[in-house]
């Protein structure tokens, strides 16, 4: 999630719908322009006993983040708390379990953004070693309950905290217990980013079943390949989903604007503070009617931050967020954006994605969304096919559109090996959370404290 920082007295007020707009079109860039942005998400867990460690013990969190400072990394301060870090390779940050998160920076192609992990495990390794902190690769934690999880002292956190729990019944289990890697890109035009919106937003229960790697809750098998996307279906029906509106004829900024506008706020920052708004009307803020701030109108800032407490499977802000993946090794955050560049950022490779998916209806999509937690590439399309029978199509197409791109590295490389973590799911017909049940019913023996050893990075 978002870490704020004050933005000075250039944060204009807004003052009309044209400036909630124009933080869309602000993103439009020539194709030239366009840029790479990954996060991932990694559990933090102490090496002798595997508890999550808290904020202030002693090897805590705190310290793994001051450790990582001796990388170049410089401190983010909330009310006298480090609570993340920034730097040439983005920002690092913390979720509200104390989940270490890597906000990557824009990046040319798909060698950059991979090299730009790799240097980041590296340091957090390095860092967790001296310290006895390990990091697992996972959606889901495994085998802690939410009293086990500390609470990272973060001003949202508390707010939203209190909230979840009056708008679904899994909203603190999003925020203590999962993990993801998602990629953020850009968009030409207003209608480049329909398209984008659309072939992306369809296609997003593909990712979450070739990524579906949180098949354990509490200790033992949860019923659910990817039990972090079920977790969504009852976290906050008012700003999650599949948004059957942006296919919708006109879709487009404006669309998404009122959505937006329509989903209840959590908060203001001022001052260095957030303040509590949760379930108040950014619309009412937008008339100086907001009851947290009585009088105030938004700044482009507030509308920023509002624009980040939206969680459809895709979120427009300045750019397109892909949100369908869960947490997993190096090789899959990697193979993220590897999936998304190549069938979004090369016009045929988005044709020919748009035609395999434009067909669907809005009940196909939504069928296709309640299936894949739990059936991952057997959930159904239609024509009676599942995703197993297109997956190796999809993966053919970002192919082909990463080899169009020609992005080579030093050794004349293209992207497209970056796919070869999602051929290998495809090839064995198995998602990552299935390899773990078979791993856990057969040579773990049952014994889930495994899987420390074998899926930390």
């Amino acid at each position: 999630m978002s870490t704020r920082t004050d933005t000075g007295a250039d944060d204009p007020i807004i003052e009309g719908r044209d400036q909630l707009i124009s933080v869309f079109a602000r993103g439009e860039k020539p194709p030239e322009n366009w840029r790479i942005g990954t996060e991932h998400e990694k559990f933090v867990y102490a090496q002798g006993d595997h508890h999550a460690p808290s904020y202030d013990e002693e090897k805590g969190i705190r310290a793994l983040l001051m450790g990582l400072t001796g990388y170049g990394w410089d401190p983010i301060v909330e009310g006298g708390n480090v609570i993340a870090l920034g730097g040439a390779d983005g920002t690092i940050s913390l979720e509200p379990a104390g989940q270490l998160e890597l906000s990557g920076a824009p990046l040319e192609n798909l060698h950059q953004t991979c090299a730009e992990t790799g240097r980041h495990l590296q340091q957090v390794k390095a860092v967790g070693e001296a310290l006895g902190i390990g990091f697992l690769g996972l959606g889901m934690w495994p085998d802690k309950k939410r009293e086990d999880l500390p609470v990272m002292p973060k001003g949202r956190y508390g707010i939203m905290l209190r909230h979840m729990p009056r708008v679904g019944t899994m909203g603190l289990d999003m925020m203590l217990r999962t993990c993801t890697i998602q990629t953020n890109l850009d968009y030409g035009s207003e209608a480049d980013m329909v398209k984008k919106f659309r072939v992306s937003l369809a296609l997003q229960p593909l990712a979450t079943a070739l990524f579906a790697n949180s098949p354990f809750t509490e200790g033992k098998p949860n019923g659910f390949l990817s039990y972090r996307s079920h977790i969504w279906s009852d976290t906050d029906p008012a700003r999650t989903g599949m948004l059957p509106f942006v296919f919708e004829d006109g879709f487009g900024y404006e669309r998404y604007a009122d959505y937006a506008l329509d989903v209840p706020m959590y908060f203001v920052y001022r001052d260095g503070h957030y303040i509590d708004a949760a379930g108040q009307s950014f619309r009412d803020f937008l008339d100086g009617r907001l009851p947290a701030l009585p009088g105030e109108k938004p700044t482009v800032s507030d509308w920023n931050d509002h624009l980040s407490t939206a969680f459809p499977e895709v979120r427009l802000k300045s750019f397109l967020e892909m949100r369908g993946a869960d947490g997993g090794p190096w090789s899959r955050i990697c193979a993220l954006p590897a999936l998304w560049v190549g069938l979004l950022y090369e016009q045929g490779a988005l044709d020919a994605a748009w035609d395999l998916v434009k067909g669907w209806s809005i009940e196909d999509r939504q069928t296709l969304r309640d299936a894949v937690p739990k059936l991952g590439l057997d959930a159904p399309i239609p024509a009676g096919r599942t995703l197993r029978d297109i997956a190796p199509v999809v993966l053919e197409i970002a192919q082909g559109g990463l080899a169009r791109r020609a992005r080579l590295d030093a050794s004349g490389n293209n992207e497209t090996g970056y796919l070869n973590a999602l051929h290998e799911v495809v090839a064995r017909g198995k998602t990552p959370a299935e390899i773990l049940l078979d791993r856990y019913h057969g040579e773990w023996g049952g014994d889930l404290s495994r899987v420390y050893a074998e899926e930390s990075f």
